[in-house]
């Protein structure tokens, strides 16, 4: 047999087991498994030493900010700090870019702007905001549908000038066309008279402290705002996803709508995992200040619970860097910068792999099938992207995120691809890290080499099918009343 590329000494998932096998590449797809290559001609060989080899590793929920935020991160930037951190597909927001992408022309025009600079493959929400709604601008959803966007996205509290939030009855019609293309709405669950009302509210006391913005920003708000999102998808049929989740108590609603049989699911983020705002925010104030904000320690270990019986469905990061000099500490135009005008917003593409590794598997909270999916496979299904992307079949894309189990480092700042040298989980030490990250057969990441790929490789993939994560899990001893 003839292969193009042949990945040897891969230890490859079973489920919760592994095995080691040889992976053959040809035309940059799986083209099948031998444990012994006697007989294989190959041009080119990748060796993962018999580290853990898992599907391509898949961010679902990053900002690049490219075209028209470049000061912030680039296509460039964002997709090599993406592989450094294994990742080999992620797909971009709509919102932080000139122009926004809500129709075909800024499609096209943000691809035409970035598809030079990818280092990994990438695909794209599609957006609708109230602006759209209020201008009766109904065509755009089914046309980026059509065009090929896996989802689209709607803020239910103001992200950036060119891309307005929904009033509540808009959302209720962007769910309504949503609905029609079976896609998926997405929401930024947060109330924002609730949010708006106590941020003025602490600002008027005189509040500067960092763990303020997120006692502002109460739990009570993103409850309310999940609670609302899911009686609109009930009411229109629409498919439900939750985006950067920040509470145990979102988990149990969304753990009792998929009881009910509704198409509703959730992501967290490894800083919702990991920080509490109580330290995190005292200690790096606005660094540590994001939408929703960072919660309390209970709200960690129920979002650990969430990813391990299902109501927690998989991990995004919502990479959305800012410019430390101009837009997170320092004075603009005679302003300083504090918790309530800085920008929220932190890197996370680097370190979002090796937290689940390192915290979630090598510590027993995730089993490797539940790794997996909670990187792989189930945003790729979610999505329409399985089984191109975040599977290990034959005639899949061969991206795998190749990892060194025992490999203890500890996260720098200042030692990243991205352009944001600031993080606050600097200085957290772990064990697991990207050895090798390989898109469609090219090696594009190497741990001690850097990124070894070439801009302009990474390619963007368009939806393939419509796919969806089981409504009912079985959520064995967990009881979502309580």
């Amino acid at each position: 047999m003839k292969a193009d590329v042949v990945v040897k000494n891969a230890r490859i998932p079973q489920g919760d087991d592994t095995v080691l096998t040889n992976i053959l590449v040809v035309d940059e797809k799986i083209a099948g498994f031998v444990t012994d290559l006697e007989g294989v001609e190959y041009d080119r060989e990748i060796d993962a030493m018999g580290h853990l080899t898992i599907p391509g590793c898949f961010d679902s929920h990053t900002h690049f900010m490219d075209p028209g935020f470049e000061h912030r991160e680039n296509f460039l930037t964002g997709t090599s700090s993406a592989a450094a951190g294994g990742l080999t597909t992620i797909m971009d927001m709509p919102c932080c870019s000139k122009p926004s992408v809500r129709s075909i022309p800024e499609l096209e025009s943000k691809l035409n702007r970035i598809k030079d600079k990818a280092v990994i493959d990438f695909a794209f929400w599609g957006g609708v905001t109230g602006e759209d709604i209020r201008a009766g601008k109904y065509d755009i959803v089914k046309e980026q549908a059509d065009y090929g966007v896996c989802a689209f996205k709607v803020y239910m509290t103001p992200s950036v000038p060119t891309y307005e939030r929904v009033t509540d009855p808009e959302m209720l019609e962007a769910f309504r066309l949503v609905a029609e293309t079976g896609l998926v709405v997405g929401i930024h669950a947060e109330n924002y008279a609730m949010c708006d009302y106590f941020v003025k509210k602490f600002k008027e006391e005189g509040r500067t402290d960092g763990p303020a913005w997120a006692e502002a920003r109460l739990e009570l708000a993103e409850k309310a705002a999940i609670q609302l999102g899911i009686s609109f998808a009930e009411e229109t049929g629409a498919r439900l996803h939750i985006v950067h989740m920040s509470t145990g108590i979102g988990a149990k609603l969304v753990g009792e709508a998929k009881q009910k049989g509704l198409d509703v699911t959730s992501e967290t983020c490894p800083h919702y995992l990991m920080l509490n705002y109580q330290e995190a925010m005292t200690e790096h104030r606005q660094f540590a200040k994001i939408a929703p904000p960072l919660r309390t320690k209970k709200d960690n270990e129920e979002l650990w619970e969430g990813l391990r019986n299902g109501s927690v469905d998989f991990m995004g990061t919502d990479h959305a860097p800012y410019e430390i000099a101009t837009e997170k500490e320092g004075i603009v135009d005679g302003v300083e910068l504090d918790i309530w005008n800085s920008f929220p917003g932190i890197p996370g593409v680097e370190t979002l792999v090796p937290i689940m590794v390192s915290e979630g598997y090598n510590k027993g909270r995730l089993s490797l099938s539940r790794l997996v999916e909670v990187l792989s496979t189930s945003a790729a299904k979610q999505y329409g992207l399985y089984p191109k992307k975040g599977a290990m079949h034959i005639g899949s894309d061969a991206d795998f995120t190749i990892i060194d189990l025992d490999k203890e480092w500890t996260i720098d700042q200042k030692e990243t691809y991205s352009m944001a040298k600031y993080n606050p989980l600097h200085g957290i030490k772990l064990k697991g890290k990207p050895f090798k990250t390989v898109v469609r057969g090219t090696v594009v990441y190497e741990d001690g080499k850097g990124i070894v790929g070439k801009p302009g490789y990474g390619q963007f993939v368009k939806r393939q099918s419509i796919q969806k994560l089981p409504r009912a899990i079985n959520f064995t001893g967990v009881d979502f009343r309580s």
